[in-house]
């Protein structure tokens, strides 16, 4: 696929005398776009989670065919096929799939909004995973290749304030629109706001040349990557492997917590849908937007001095993240619970930017989608693919029992993934000045 003849421009000119180059002059419009289709990726995957309890009202489904819906069902699409599509983009046009992607993935939200029953919604839910697939891995190689290192994880931290923006839209505008026009309506205006932007995406945004920002001749960069060398080379790189392994474990905690909170919100702590629509849409919003863009800034500072700074940032907030993340759970009310959530939410995504960043750099520039692609294929069928399924099966399980707050007791088990996480990045940490110490001697 190739993008049509007059397109704004996204790559910047190449360094000179082996230098990286400045990101070009219109690096940012780039960037807000793959930011904007984001924010519709994570609208569509979050919209189950916040209609929870209209979709249970409507169809009669259980908290752990949520939990399938949200977790397991559509992970084995949205991870598995992320690695032809990232094989294929590596050797193609990254821009056309990823407009191609946001387009099917946008569909299959309108269908969404459409199911009568509970196994429509499930067969509509694998196809928007399908189609979300080829949505970010392009977009970070994309990004890799307009700005240079030293403000990558910079630039990733404004594309990863997606999911937040993403989060808090989907909850004031899909609660809002839940309220009045009932739950089906959010999918179908979302999936056709999906469909637009996917034209735009291909009649705006250029694709930028491969290694364009890296300090290596670019004839290092053209030959096309070979699909099992560079899987075995992801599965046998520990940096590789512990950044995808420690992501995962924390995803288990977010996707775990995320796919439920309004629903425990709303059953435990008392809130409304239009308390929901306003005060944990800014909770999402400022806490986890905050997050996202302090967490880039701070991993570029971090390794400047070290490059465990990809491994040491994520440990440090996690280790933050946690008793908040308890008193969030335990609290009496929604307006405890939420203020020490926005607190959780800050610290709890420190990992994305530092992982992306880390793995982006760690391979060659045309080995970037698929190894981009192999790090979304572990760390979301570890979090996104298991953490959700965990939950609404936990819930069902204590509720069974005879546990009046199964839901509670539920998300108080994903506090041990938080331990998990933190022990794979503090590994991750000492590999890394390992690594150094030995380039230092070597040189």
């Amino acid at each position: 696929m190739s993008g049509p003849a007059d397109p704004i421009a996204a790559a910047p000119a190449a360094g000179s005398a082996g230098r990286p180059a400045q990101p070009g002059p219109r690096a940012g419009f780039v960037l807000g776009m793959l930011c904007f289709v984001y924010v519709l990726n994570f609208l569509d995957r979050q919209l189950i989670g916040i209609l929870a309890k209209p979709i249970q009202d409507s169809l009669g489904v259980t908290d752990g065919q949520l939990g399938l819906i949200g977790g397991l069902y559509f992970a084995m699409f949205y991870c598995f096929i992320a690695i032809p599509v990232g094989w294929f983009a590596d050797r193609t046009n990254r821009v056309g799939v990823l407009s191609l992607a946001c387009a099917i993935w946008s569909g299959a939200t309108v269908a969404c909004g459409l199911a009568s029953n509970y196994t429509q919604l499930v067969v509509a839910r694998m196809m928007v995973g399908f189609g979300e697939a080829g949505g970010v891995p392009p977009s970070y190689a994309i990004i890799t290749d307009t700005y240079p290192p030293g403000k990558r994880a910079a630039a990733l931290g404004i594309f990863n304030l997606g999911p937040a923006i993403g989060a808090a839209a989907v909850v004031a505008i899909g609660a809002a629109i839940a309220e009045t026009y009932g739950w089906r309506i959010p999918f179908i205006v979302v999936g056709a706001i999906g469909i637009v932007t996917a034209l735009a995406v291909w009649l705006l945004v250029r694709e930028p040349e491969r290694g364009a920002t890296d300090p290596v001749p670019k004839a290092a960069t053209a030959e096309k990557a070979a699909f099992w060398p560079t899987v075995g080379m992801f599965l046998s790189n520990p940096i590789l492997m512990l950044a995808a392994l420690g992501s995962g474990a924390t995803q288990f905690v977010t996707y775990g917590l995320g796919n439920f909170a309004v629903l425990f919100l709303m059953r435990e702590k008392g809130m409304v849908f239009s308390e929901v629509a306003v005060w944990y849409a800014l909770v999402l919003l400022v806490g986890m937007g905050g997050g996202m863009v302090v967490s880039g800034r701070v991993i570029d500072w971090m390794t400047k001095r070290s490059r465990a700074g990809y491994a040491m940032a994520p440990a440090l907030s996690l280790a933050v993240a946690m008793p908040f993340y308890l008193g969030f759970v335990w609290a009496p009310g929604w307006p405890l619970a939420l203020a020490l959530l926005a607190v959780v939410m800050v610290f709890n995504y420190f990992y994305l930017s530092a992982s992306v960043a880390l793995v982006q750099e760690e391979v060659k520039p045309n080995q970037r989608v698929l190894a981009g692609a192999l790090l979304l294929l572990i760390m979301n069928f570890i979090g996104l693919g298991l953490g959700p399924t965990w939950v609404g099966f936990a819930s069902d399980w204590f509720k069974s029992m005879g546990n009046p707050h199964g839901l509670q007791t539920a998300l108080y088990t994903l506090t041990p993934f938080y331990l998990v996480a933190i022990a794979l990045f503090l590994w991750l940490a000492r590999i890394l000045r390992r690594e150094a110490g030995t380039r230092q001697v070597s040189v």
